[in-house]
């Protein structure tokens, strides 16, 4: 039984979503959301309404799944270097 718990706890935390980037402008993270996905990634994008309506409170933030993190950043990691204005990683 508990051989069970513990796999269905690793699932749970498979789904965990985790924020990769946080950006200014929306179109910044459509686009980094669109480089993740074309990777097969899949990624989500939480904020971004307030973000256009009030962009200086609040920041789009990009999120994988946790078990997706490693790869995200790496192929994010170009991006930010380009783009740098309005993109900040999340610290990792």
């Amino acid at each position: 039984m508990t051989r069970d718990r513990d796999q269905e706890r690793g699932r749970e935390r498979d789904g965990e979503l985790v924020t990769i980037a946080k950006f200014l402008e929306p179109v910044n993270a459509q686009l980094a959301k669109g480089v993740l996905e074309s990777a097969g990634i899949e990624s989500f994008l939480q904020g971004e309404n307030a973000n256009s309506m009030m962009a200086f409170a609040f920041r789009a933030r990009l999120q994988v799944e946790r078990r997706d993190e490693v790869a995200a950043r790496e192929l994010l990691a170009n991006l930010i270097a380009e783009e740098g204005e309005g993109v900040e990683d999340d610290g990792r």
